[in-house]
């Protein structure tokens, strides 16, 4: 009698409990798991319908993921009888030593994650930040591939774009033409224009609309200087300036009309 009482009694004081505690503590993680699952769906649903990129969705899921299953484990163990205020202190310091450590990492993703949720540019557009200019090529969480124009790929931290000005040369279909010609006081500045306008008319690619802008800018010290602006779509940008360049100069030698450039008179003097 008195071993079966003893029995009953270790039953009673530690047996039973901790079964019931266990249980307890399967039900909160199967129960929290479910859980999550829900919540992840539900929030994946909703970054893809407001149209995020599908490599960040994936890579916020699988943070989101895991802090829940930490938060799930931490209450489990708290229904054990684990002290867990130990163990929590004990992540958000690693976290915080992690944190220190990937400090220039953490930047790179931060300004990853406003890349593709603002998007300043997307693939394929022809950008300048960072310190380089091309077209790009991926956009990831930590860094951007950008292709030179010299057929270079260039890798470059998300910090580093992000921080700077971005100068996105794709963003509009058409683009405006800045560029100066410089002809001599003794030239026809009448004539000088007309041949311009004549130029940029012949050009099926420059628009009509908005029109080309020739006007004097500035009387130099030694040129009358045309502000030159016409409009092309953004895919001809480079193409009309380049042709444009030529063809004033060609146009102008036909016409007579000087180029000014830099001279330096020398005089010597012959002392006796």
């Amino acid at each position: 009698m008195p071993e079966s009482l003893h029995i009953q009694e270790l039953i009673d004081t530690y047996i039973l409990p901790w079964s019931i505690n266990i249980a307890l503590a399967l039900a909160i993680f199967v129960v929290g798991r479910k859980i999550a699952d829900v919540l992840l769906k539900l929030v994946v649903t909703m970054m893809s319908k407001a149209g995020m990129d599908l490599m960040l969705v994936t890579f916020l899921r699988s943070i989101l993921n895991a802090l829940l299953l930490l938060v799930i484990v931490i209450s489990a163990l708290d229904q054990l009888g684990v002290n867990t205020t130990s163990f929590v202190a004990l992540i958000g310091a690693a976290g915080l030593a992690v944190g220190l450590a990937l400090q220039d990492s953490l930047k790179n993703f931060a300004s990853g994650v406003l890349l593709v949720v603002f998007r300043p540019f997307k693939v394929g557009d022809t950008i300048e930040a960072g310190g380089v200019s091309g077209g790009v090529e991926e956009i990831g969480i930590f860094s951007t591939t950008i292709r030179t124009g010299d057929n270079r790929i260039m890798i470059v931290p998300n910090g580093s774009i992000y921080s700077g000005t971005i100068t996105n040369n794709s963003a509009r279909p058409t683009r405006r033409i800045d560029m100066v010609f410089g002809i001599g006081y003794d030239a026809d500045i009448k004539k000088a224009k007309e041949i311009l306008l004549a130029l940029m008319d012949a050009d099926a690619r420059i628009l009509k609309e908005p029109a080309p802008l020739v006007a004097v800018g500035e009387l130099a010290d030694s040129s009358v200087n045309f502000n030159v602006r016409p409009w092309v779509n953004t895919g001809d940008y480079w193409a009309v300036r380049f042709d444009l360049n030529e063809k004033v100069k060609l146009a102008f030698d036909e016409a007579g009309i000087s180029i000014p450039f830099p001279q330096m008179d020398l005089h010597i003097t012959k002392s006796e």
